[in-house]
C-alpha cells in the first residue's frame, strides 16, 4: 500500500532535519508511540492503538536505511507485531525535507504493509487516517522546536562572555598554564568512547496514551456507513408496512 503525505514546520530545515534523525525527539511526537531503546541507526519502541473497545500493542524496531544530509532525505524500515497476535505491521517511510517561506516542509512517502484488525479500513480511509495523525505529529514536533533556538542561544552567549573576561588580565605564565589541563581529557577521551559504543537504552518515558483509530478516522466513518444505515433503515420500514398488510 502506497501512501504520501506533507506536513509542515515553522522552524529552519536544518533544526527539523536534526530532529529527525533523533529518534528521542521525535517518536514521543508520534500518538501512541514509546521509544525504548536506540543503538547506532537502529531502535525499538512500542505502539499502542485502539480500534473502539479493541486495544492492540504493537512491539517492534526501526532502521535507519538511509540518511541524505545533501538532499535532507532520511529512509527509515520499521516492523512490528501485535502482542496478542492479531496482526502485524511494516512499513518504509521516505521523508524529504524542503524549506518553504514558513519553515520546513516535509513530504512522507509510505510503502505500508498491514494485516489484521487495521486492515479493515482500506487504503482511502487510511490514508486518510494518515494524514490526521501527520498532522499532530507536525504540531507537536513544532512546538517541541519552538523552544530550541532559546535554549540553545542561552549557553552560546555565556561561553562567548568568558574568554572576554580573561583576556585583558592574563600574563604569559597564566596563558601557558593551560597546556597540562588539556591533557586530561586526552587520557579520559578512550573511556568516553567505549561507554558512547555501548547500547543506549532510553530513559523510561511516560506511558502513552493509544492512539484511538476510530476518533481519527470518525467522521470519515460515519460518513461511509451512512449509506448502509439508510439501506438497512429502508428496509426495516418495507418490513413493517409489509407486516401491516
Amino acid at each position: 500500500m502506497q501512501l504520501e503525505h506533507k506536513f509542515q514546520v515553522p522552524a529552519p530545515i536544518d533544526t527539523v532535519w536534526q530532529a529527525v534523525l533523533d529518534p528521542e525527539r521525535v517518536a514521543p511526537c508520534m500518538p501512541g508511540a514509546t521509544l525504548t531503546s536506540v543503538e547506532g541507526d537502529t531502535f525499538a519502541g512500542t505502539v499502542k492503538v485502539k480500534l473502539g473497545p479493541i486495544s492492540l500493542l504493537y512491539k517492534g524496531s526501526g532502521e535507519f536505511l538511509e540518511q541524505d544530509e545533501a538532499a535532507r532525505k532520511v529512509v527509515i524500515k520499521a516492523s512490528g507485531k501485535d502482542s496478542r497476535g492479531n496482526g502485524t505491521a511494516a512499513a518504509t517511510v521516505t521523508v524529504t525535507l524542503a524549506s518553504v517561506d514558513d519553515g520546513t516542509e516535509g513530504t512522507v512517502h509510505t510503502d505500508l504493509a498491514i494485516t489484521g484488525r487495521p486492515a479493515q479500513f482500506g487504503r482511502g480511509l487510511i490514508a486518510e487516517v494518515g494524514g490526521k495523525i501527520l498532522n499532530a505529529f507536525s504540531e507537536c514536533l513544532a512546538a517541541k522546536l519552538g523552544t530550541t533556538p532559546d535554549a540553545s542561544s542561552a549557553p552560546a552567549a555565556s561561553s562567548s562572555s568568558v574568554p572576554a573576561e580573561e583576556a585583558p588580565g592574563q600574563s604569559a605564565a597564566e596563558k601557558a598554564e593551560p597546556p597540562p589541563a588539556a591533557e586530561k581529557p586526552a587520557a579520559e577521551t578512550p573511556a568516553a568512547e567505549s561507554a558512547a559504543a555501548k547500547p543506549r537504552l532510553v530513559e523510561p518515558q511516560p506511558t502513552s496514551e493509544p492512539i484511538d483509530l476510530m476518533e481519527f478516522a470518525g467522521a470519515s466513518v460515519a460518513k461511509r456507513a451512512a449509506p448502509v444505515a439508510a439501506a438497512l433503515l429502508a428496509l426495516i420500514i418495507f418490513l413493517i408496512i409489509r407486516r401491516r398488510r
